[in-house]
């Protein structure tokens, strides 16, 4: 997942191949909650990994109920016949308000002591109308707050069950489905009716609740969708095991992707047309848009086909969070695009019709809304036969607002017509439903290698060009290269093969160096998945990589390897030829230098921290040997590119020369 304050997405051009998609946030959370009300156990297989579920999990740890993890499988032994906690519990709900909702309607109906409160969006999310339901109930609800939003108080109920229970249902269908989760605790002796007030939006959601509550034993009758029928006797019963499905949301994205990017087309994995999810008919408006989909039983295909795509108007009542992606769809239409009957995007993880509008804008498109609706009109592109296919886009910073589906839809405008970069802030967001979004999206979206970004930081040995590398790599989560290492591991290697290091063995080196399998994973370095990361580190092991790297052979074996780390969304690439060398037209390129003195010093440290003896002059002599070699030698010789900017560290903090580089990159990453 990237952590990164920011993530740059280059131009992008077309996508092909296979994603499986992380299970559904609304059943995971739903059924963890209704595992956690059963007698027994129920083991729940493919259950999402995300930050609404983890919230979901520890509320049922504080509960009491037994919760064993073991990756995507997740074992709950219920509350069910067991006493409830009566000590006091606060519950940290996050921003999750398919945890928020239902587990304070269940813990309502059941009574103690409890605290609900979450994030500052959390409190700004209305819940008055569930709580004015609660009430009526019987229910003791106060608010520690603002009136009508959380945080709350629960205390004891005295239940009234002789009429029937009035909810809001044009707000969020998620306090009717939370009504109907928590019900079933209290109609031991009689039938419970809730009563919809107004219009019930998002009926798929309620499609999916009911669907479930009749996995644990549930059996609801629905009376049109006006009123809704809980059975006395009604008892919660373990399906023993349950699979999630994947998520219908998610899948939005890349059924959207395979409609706007040449390419063979995407396959997604997990979901198919038969899904119990409303979202999953969000198929139906990218096939009104154009797309070309098929289906099978627990997979999708999905091609491009009109092109450009068709602007559309379409009642998305039935499709809220899948909606978003249309709107960003609609910036490559024929013409504008018109999404209605979308109120609860007001009240959703940010008000997301003015999020959408202002991020749209910022694209360059020209947006209308209003309280339920938005319009967004196409932005030109190369495949109108019009003088103004070019040149529409804008580069923009899209400001995600917490809000991960913001950050998943704009994500598709890095495919514009103009091949301009699109920076996402704070990609982490995605955690919310799916940690792994951005990896899933690289897997699949290709571009041309120039269009990838790549900054180079060359240096003599020791000038700590490795650590500056592999943290400007993580602040904006590129990929990264120490070169250096590859030299070290190719010898290390060699000598494990039984070839010397000397020009008699080059064409066998080389040959071993054409395919190694080597990896990066922060400042490790892995060979086969082994961690070779001390042995070759020594200076053993660097007089070995300065003996392999004259070798002409064995460089042009490397260079091939070393342009395969240019890989989406960037490179990090440290050594000593990379911006000369191996990527010359790098957009930014660093020498990192400083004085023989300081990197003895530097050394020395390191080296006895190791617990090794070390002589900080032997050293010195060492490196100032090692330098005059490097930079006259006839292969690639040390030296800065002429367009390289020059770093001093000798009296710089690793956190000032990371600041200085990444001052120069965001100068170069101009955005609206």
């Amino acid at each position: 997942m990237f952590s990164t304050a920011f993530l740059d997405l280059p131009p992008l051009q077309g996508a092909s191949g296979t994603v499986t998609l992380p299970g559904s946030k609304s059943i995971s959370n739903r059924v963890l909650l209704l595992s956690a009300l059963c007698q027994g156990t129920t083991v729940v297989h493919d259950l999402l990994d995300s930050d609404d579920t983890r919230v979901m999990l520890a509320a049922l740890r504080q509960l009491g109920c037994g919760v064993d993890v073991a990756g995507t499988t997740v074992t709950i032994t219920g509350l069910g016949g067991r006493a409830w906690p009566t000590e006091a519990i606060e519950f940290f709900m996050g921003n999750a308000g398919t945890a928020m909702r239902p587990l304070t309607a269940a813990l309502a109906v059941q009574g103690g002591d409890f605290k609900l409160k979450g994030v500052t969006r959390m409190h700004e999310r209305p819940i008055g109308d569930l709580v004015d339901a609660l009430r009526e109930l019987g229910c003791a609800i106060d608010y520690l707050g603002n009136e009508g939003y959380p945080p709350l108080h629960i205390g004891q109920p005295k239940l009234q069950l002789d009429k029937p229970i009035p909810v809001r249902g044009d707000v969020s269908s998620q306090f009717l489905t939370a009504l109907l989760m928590a019900l079933p605790l209290a109609a031991q002796d009689r039938a419970i009716t809730i009563e919809v007030v107004g219009e019930l939006i998002s009926k798929p959601y309620i499609e999916i609740t009911l669907n479930l509550l009749s996995r644990y034993g549930i059996a609801v009758e629905r009376q049109g969708w006006e009123r809704f029928v809980i059975p006395a006797g009604s008892r919660y019963q373990s399906p023993g095991t349950i699979h999630v499905e994947a998520d219908a949301s998610s899948a939005s994205y890349f059924i959207a992707l395979g409609a706007i990017a040449k390419g063979d087309g995407i396959r997604i994995l997990g979901v198919g047309a038969d899904s119990i999810q409303g979202d999953i008919r969000f198929m139906d408006a990218a096939v009104q848009m154009g797309a070309k989909i098929t289906s099978g039983p627990n997979w999708l295909e999905i091609k491009r086909g009109a092109w450009p795509l068709k602007g559309i108007t379409l009642d998305c009542n039935h499709i809220p969070d899948a909606a978003m992606t249309l709107a960003v769809m609609a910036l490559f239409a024929d013409g504008p695009t018109t999404l209605r009957n979308i109120a609860s995007w007001r009240v959703k993880e940010t008000d997301r019709i003015a999020a959408m509008a202002a991020e749209s804008r910022k694209l360059g498109a020209t947006v209308e809304e209003g309280q339920d609706w938005i319009t967004i009109h196409p932005l030109p592109h190369r495949h109108f036969a019009n003088a103004l296919a070019k040149g529409q886009w804008q580069r923009a910073s899209i400001h995600t607002y917490d809000d991960h589906r913001v950050a998943m839809c704009f994500s598709l405008a890095a495919f514009n017509a103009d091949q301009l970069p699109v920076r996402i802030e704070d990609p982490k967001c995605v955690a919310k439903t799916f940690p792994d979004y951005f990896e899933a999206l690289f897997s699949v979206a290709h571009t041309a290698a120039p269009n990838i970004p790549v900054i180079c930081i060359d240096g003599p040995t020791a000038s700590g060009k490795g650590t500056l590398a592999s943290r400007v790599a993580a602040q904006l989560g590129y990929h990264y290269l120490d070169s250096g290492a590859l030299y070290r591991v190719t010898a290390h290697a060699a000598l494990q093969a039984g070839l010397t290091l000397e020009a008699a063995d080059e064409a066998k080196i080389a040959d071993l160096a054409r395919s190694l399998p080597v990896s990066f994973e922060g400042e490790q370095v892995l060979l086969s998945n082994v961690d070779v990361t001390d042995a070759i580190r020594s200076e053993q092991g660097g007089m070995n990589a300065s003996k392999v790297s004259v070798l002409p052979a064995v460089r042009t074996s490397l260079v091939d390897l070393q342009h395969s780390f240019q890989r989406l969304p960037g490179l990090l690439a440290d050594g000593r030829d990379m911006g000369t060398v191996i990527f010359p037209n790098a957009p930014l390129k660093v020498f990192l230098t400083a004085s023989a003195a300081k990197r003895a010093e530097r050394r020395h440290k390191q080296l006895i921290l190791k617990g090794f003896s070390a002589n900080i002059d032997s050293l010195r002599a060492d490196l100032e040997a090692r330098d005059a070699r490097d930079m006259s030698r006839s292969a690639a010789p040390l030296m800065p590119a002429q367009d390289a900017l020059q770093l001093d560290n000798s009296s710089l903090t690793i956190e000032a020369s990371v600041e200085q580089v990444m001052v120069w990159w965001q100068s170069r990453q101009v955005f609206g």
